[in-house]
């Protein structure tokens, strides 16, 4: 490690090394850290060796001798030594840019690792990112990746799909950057979804069951080739469970004596427990029971949860005449029949294991009946309004206008 006075001459003249060695670093004994590190190659950089303030000895590059002049190169060593002294990092910046991952880095290495410890539903973020978000963004770090980048995004998304799976995207994205930012990824400071407000969403479906459409519902599962798809059904529309919940019940989680159907792998992922009610109680009676097996509705030739029951609820859905019911309506139903018999929205919440109230209020859809009754409770409390109403329109006295 030779010490040399250099010069500009030396530094365009010195391209090989002695020896066979691999490199020669000069040290610059004008300025005191300034390095001229020469490879076999014949390439020539410049360096700053210095003590940090842990004591540590670093070597950090300041530029090709083929882009810095010895005055630029003696410059810049100058100021990130003044810099040094003073108890500053002048290489910061620089490190804090390359520890900064791209979109898909921090994706891949931080945030399905995360998610996949408590969400169940992980996969639905992964498709959605697989589909939308990393072929748009995921080349882009994550500083990089503006509020301009993400509007285009969306309106681009909203293009060709309705205002609810857009405003999916828009609080995955909102997600993500809230764990960089907590989490204190290198070059974030803020969340550029902010500002960004959800869609109007106008597509909510409200669709339940009413009394008579129940019965010809049940009476089309009745010839179904699917023996069990009728007591699925009816499960449903007892409890109020959601599909996979019902469809991954086993015996062991129904205590028949306390009557709760303790449910553990929700969409929430927390515990919560279902009441049965009489008619659950005989609808577990009357289901078909298989040796050896531990699920309450089993596909009868594979004595395992059915992977799906579409087909089957088609076919019997369509012959009842309701095609547009979907299975979820069948929750939406066992709320509506149980607001409209005066249960309170509390017990509704607790046992469709809602943690706001204000979720469970999308589904206490209230019968045109139920409204038209409460509203006569005026006129039955105050029978006089209906009689001081005008018989005849010429009852009614017009004022004169002047």
């Amino acid at each position: 490690m030779p010490k040399q006075l250099l010069t500009q001459q030396f530094v365009q003249s010195s391209s090989f090394c002695a020896n066979g060695a691999a490199k020669v670093d000069y040290f610059d004994t004008k300025v005191t850290g300034l390095v001229l590190k020469v490879l076999k190659s014949g390439r020539k950089t410049y360096y700053l060796r210095y003590e940090d303030d842990r004591g540590k000895k670093q070597e950090k590059k300041l530029g090709g001798a083929d882009v810095l002049s010895l005055a630029e190169a003696r410059r810049l060593a100058t100021e990130k030594l003044a810099a040094l002294a003073v108890g500053q990092d002048p290489f910061q910046a620089k490190k804090t840019m390359k520890e900064v991952p791209t979109l898909a880095a921090f994706v891949a290495q931080s945030y399905m690792p995360h998610i996949k410890t408590y969400k169940r539903s992980w996969d639905t973020d992964e498709s959605l990112l697989r589909n939308h978000i990393l072929p748009a963004l995921g080349d882009l770090y994550l500083d990089q990746i503006t509020r301009r980048h993400l509007v285009d995004l969306f309106s681009h998304h909203r293009a060709s799909h309705k205002p609810g799976s857009t405003n999916r995207i828009i609080i995955l994205c909102r997600y993500i950057f809230n764990c960089a930012l907590k989490w204190e990824v290198s070059g974030i400071s803020k969340n550029p979804t902010a500002g960004i407000e959800l869609l109007p969403e106008n597509n909510k479906k409200e669709r339940y069951l009413t009394e008579v459409e129940a019965q010809r519902m049940f009476e089309a599962l009745d010839a179904s080739e699917n023996p069990i798809l009728r007591y699925i059904i009816a499960g449903l529309l007892l409890t109020g469970a959601r599909k996979r919940e019902l469809l991954d019940a086993q015996w062991q989680d129904f205590d028949l004596e306390k009557r709760i159907w303790t449910v553990e792998f929700n969409k929430t992922g927390r515990t919560r427990y279902i009441p049965i009610s009489d008619g659950m109680m005989r609808l577990l009676q009357a289901v078909p029971k298989y040796e050896g097996c531990d699920w309450v509705f089993p596909n009868p030739k594979t004595l395992k949860p059915y992977v799906s029951i579409f087909c089957s609820w088609n076919t019997a859905r369509k012959k009842a005449g309701l095609p547009e019911v979907r299975i979820h309506d069948l929750r939406h139903s066992f709320a509506s029949f149980l607001i409209n018999s005066g249960r309170s929205l509390y017990e509704v919440q607790k046992i469709l294991g809602h943690t706001q109230v204000k979720t469970t209020q999308r589904y206490a859809h209230l019968s045109q009946d139920s409204l038209i009754a409460a509203a006569n409770t005026v006129t039955t409390q105050i029978p006089m309004l209906s009689q001081a109403m005008p018989k005849r329109v010429k009852d009614v006295h017009l004022l004169e206008a002047r």
